[in-house]
């Protein structure tokens, strides 16, 4: 029974093709849960439990790694039950995006490192998430057509517009990694750290993700085109990109013209 967490682990990487991050958070989530292969449904409950401190987020990623683990036991009949059944996920509020800010962003563009600077409009300009920007080589960008070739969750595949900006802002043509410009690339977790580690230090409170928001809000302020948007940003559904219209809703503006008149 020992070997079935790594078991479960190859399947997701080698069957499921599950990007390595998500592969290495399933993998930290199951070493929180001692001896996951033969917990009873108390010992689970206990360790729902005592993760009641996280934030209602991180507690419903760990209860889905865990459930996918006992549903994939139970497929290949190393279990019989669920012992995650009686556990309800916590509902998690829907908050609205904080895109940084055009000032913040170019105080970023001016005073960062070549690499973290590429990285950082691969965000802001491209919407990749910082896993995506950590991957990005050279020969998934077409100059030509003017297209990045983006590896997204799940192992799907999208296209990005690459405006004449960005694509300044990333040059020279390397051949290998764009963010640092050799044949080595950061990991996701790596790159997400230094990212927001120099933010901070400039002073800007913000994270890479809100790069992402920016790119967000203002693709769909501009173009109002929810599904383009959508899969631009790589997302599952166009209801995900739907939050972005909270902040980019010209209607806002017209109320409160219309009240203060």
């Amino acid at each position: 029974m020992t070997a079935l967490v790594p078991a479960w682990l190859d399947h997701l990487t080698t069957d499921r093709a599950m990007a390595p991050n998500t592969v290495a958070t399933y993998a930290r989530t199951l070493r929180t849960l001692p001896d996951a292969p033969t917990a009873t449904r108390e010992d689970v409950e206990a360790w729902w439990h005592s993760r009641a401190h996280l934030s209602p987020a991180t507690r419903v990623n760990e209860l889905a790694a865990v459930r996918a683990f006992y549903r994939w036991a139970r497929v290949w009949e190393h279990r019989d039950d669920d012992p995650t059944l009686r556990i309800t996920a916590p509902r998690v509020p829907k908050g609205l995006p904080r895109p940084i800010s055009r000032a913040d962003l170019r105080l970023l563009l001016d005073v960062l490192p070549d690499d973290l600077r590429r990285a950082v409009c691969l965000g802001a300009w491209a919407g990749l998430r910082v896993s995506e920007a950590a991957a990005l080589e050279w020969a998934d960008v077409d100059t030509e057509v003017r297209r990045i070739r983006v590896l997204g969750k799940g192992s799907k595949t999208r296209l990005v517009g690459l405006s004449p900006i960005l694509l300044d802002a990333l040059l020279p043509d390397t051949g290998r990694n764009v963010v640092t410009a050799t044949a080595l690339a950061y990991s996701a977790g790596q790159l997400q750290r230094r990212v927001n580690r120099a933010i901070q230090t400039a002073g800007v409170h913000a994270t890479f993700h809100q790069l992402r928001h920016r790119y967000g809000t203002l693709a769909l302020a501009g173009t109002s085109n929810l599904l383009a948007v959508s899969r631009a940003m790589g997302h599952a559904s166009p209801a995900t990109t739907a939050i972005y219209a909270a902040t980019s809703d010209a209607d806002l503006d017209v109320i409160a013209d219309a009240v203060t008149r």
